[in-house]
């Protein structure tokens, strides 16, 4: 046995001695007992002003009964295969709401036949060579927290079985370049791990999206993934020096380079290519130093309408705040970062190099003269909201598991648009929205609004919806309201997605947004690759039938 291999397996050994929760968000040991589940309920409840249900108990793995596997694995790669219940349930789906909610009530209607871990380049290409030949579709798995089927193992009739491709052994800095300022790392990484990493030599990949602590690299170039920080490098792409992968075909890499204009870029066709066209193994990526100086402050106006005027002006003088989310009232309650009668602007500042006082001067300025004041008690006021809006952004995932046992209704849509159709558009999504929770959840519920990222030319603009559900019906709500909210988006002129991929949920819209002859180009691409259609079938393009 080489070294490498038995590194690899005291890595795997590492990363199995704590069991992530088979059907929500974090660990096992990370769920609170049923009083305190009750008394967060209770406190939401009436933070929120809406009708909860019983809060009730998942159903328990121990009596959640899977469909026997349909293929075992051979021989050469059974040391690499698992089909014990604890990982296929968790391999099952993914984060979306109605994941959660089907894992909860114990409904896993299609958990892989297999969980592959594979230590390496050559086991992977082992496990799809096996797959093509045999027809068992391969579904890339980083960290599980795609909200849009992507990681689902729900294939059809025309594939003999599925396997879940888990890259956690995957999970090493390699190499790191502090003359480019460049690293390699491997796409099993998540990100607190990476973080870790680099952060030994003083650097950081400066990519936080709100799945950080699970979500891995090869998840966030796969799917596109925009991380915290409003402006400038929002985007995963926009950190990507080269990346390889290995499809069923042989070895997709590039070489490193700071810019190229050769041709298509093969980097940029595997980002947002969700696990179609292969399984990328690694990337290098550009690093920077930690942030040295930092300034925040928290900006009130009276409506949202009016903070998004002041956020375009903002995002076109060329300050390039680090954060620059508005959130309206509705919001800014919710999270209590503000007193619901007034919009928040959560507005940031941070560089390697210099003092930022400047910009953030100049950034209050440009929101006095839009009408935008500092919160009551001046700097400290602000920082306070800033602070309790980020403490919620980073415990919603967590928060989302608490709204299933209670019975609320939890979903998020996103979107982007120019600024000169935001107001419209704003108007028509939003009010889709509500009429679609009425019509299935009656008068209650709440549907809010903000700015997750934001360009000169327009905002990524985020919903959520919280509602009473009704117990049984949960999914068949989530599923009218979604599709109303996305009806409404594809109408309007918006993009399906802006962040959080496309999958399986998301394909329908995303067939009417794409045009029909990159449709055909990238079926025809993946064809090349991927001959036998096995890699995650169903995500960006229609299966084999």
């Amino acid at each position: 046995m080489s070294r490498s291999t038995k590194a690899s397996e005291h890595r795997l050994a590492a990363v199995n001695i704590r069991r992530r929760n088979h059907w929500g968000w974090g660990f096992e040991d990370q769920r609170p007992d049923p009083a305190a589940i009750r008394a967060t309920a209770a406190s939401l409840a009436s933070h929120l002003g809406l009708r909860a249900g019983e809060v009730r108990e998942p159903v328990p793995l121990e009596r959640v009964s899977l469909r026997a596997p349909r293929v075992g694995a051979p021989a050469g790669l059974a040391e690499i295969c698992t089909s014990d219940a604890h990982a296929r349930a968790c391999h099952a789906q993914g984060k979306s709401y109605a994941d959660v909610v089907n894992a909860f009530n114990g409904r896993f209607d299609h958990p892989p036949d297999l969980v592959a871990r594979p230590r390496d380049e050559e086991d992977l290409e082992r496990l799809l060579e096996w797959c093509s030949s045999e027809r068992v579709a391969a579904i890339p798995y980083g960290g599980g927290t795609s909200v849009v089927g992507g990681v689902s193992p729900s294939v059809g009739p025309s594939y003999n079985g599925a396997v879940s491709v888990d890259l956690c052994v995957f999970d090493r800095v390699l190499e790191l370049d502090p003359i480019s300022r460049a690293a390699r790392i491997q796409s099993g990484a998540p990100g607190p791990a990476l973080e870790a990493q680099l952060g030994e030599h003083g650097f950081t990949l400066r990519h936080f999206p709100q799945s950080f602590e699970f979500s891995t690299l090869g998840g966030w170039i796969a799917t596109r993934a925009a991380g915290h920080f409003a402006t400038a490098k929002t985007h995963i792409e926009d950190f990507v020096e080269s990346v390889r992968a290995i499809t069923p075909a042989g070895v997709w890499a590039s070489r490193r380079l700071p810019g190229s204009g050769a041709g298509v870029s093969p980097d940029r066709m595997l980002a947002g290519s969700e696990g179609t066209l292969g399984v990328i193994s690694e990337a290098w990526v550009r690093v920077q130093p930690r942030p040295a100086h930092r300034r925040s402050a928290g900006v009130r106006f009276e409506s949202f309408a009016q903070g998004a005027e002041c956020v375009r002006a903002i995002s076109q003088s060329g300050l390039q705040p680090a954060n620059c989310r508005l959130i309206d009232a509705r919001e800014a309650r919710l999270t209590m970062a503000g007193d619901g009668a007034h919009a928040l602007l959560v507005l940031g500042f941070e560089s390697t190099d210099h003092e930022v006082d400047a910009a953030l001067a100049r950034a209050l300025e440009l929101c006095a003269e839009h009408g935008g004041s500092t919160s009551a008690g001046g700097n400290r006021a602000g920082a306070d909201a800033v602070s309790s809006w980020r403490e919620a952004f980073l415990g919603a995932p967590y928060v989302r598991d608490v709204f299933v046992a209670m019975g609320v209704l939890s979903e998020t849509f996103e979107t982007a648009i120019t600024w000169e159709r935001f107001a419209a558009f704003h108007e028509r999504v939003e009010a889709a929205a509500w009429e679609a929770v009425r019509e299935v959840c009656g008068a209650q519920g709440l549907v809010s609004t903000r700015f997750t990222h934001v360009y000169p030319d327009g905002p990524a603009v985020y919903f959520t919806v919280l509602a009473p559900a009704t117990p049984g019906e949960e999914v068949a709500q989530w599923g009218h309201i979604k599709r109303a909210a996305s009806d409404a988006v594809i109408a309007e002129g918006g993009t399906i997605t802006h962040h959080h991929a496309v999958g399986r949920d998301h394909r329908p819209w995303y067939e009417r947004q794409r045009p029909d002859p990159f449709a055909r180009a990238l079926r025809a691409a993946k064809a090349a690759v991927d001959p036998a259609g096995i890699m995650n079938p169903g995500a960006l393009i229609e299966p084999l039938r």
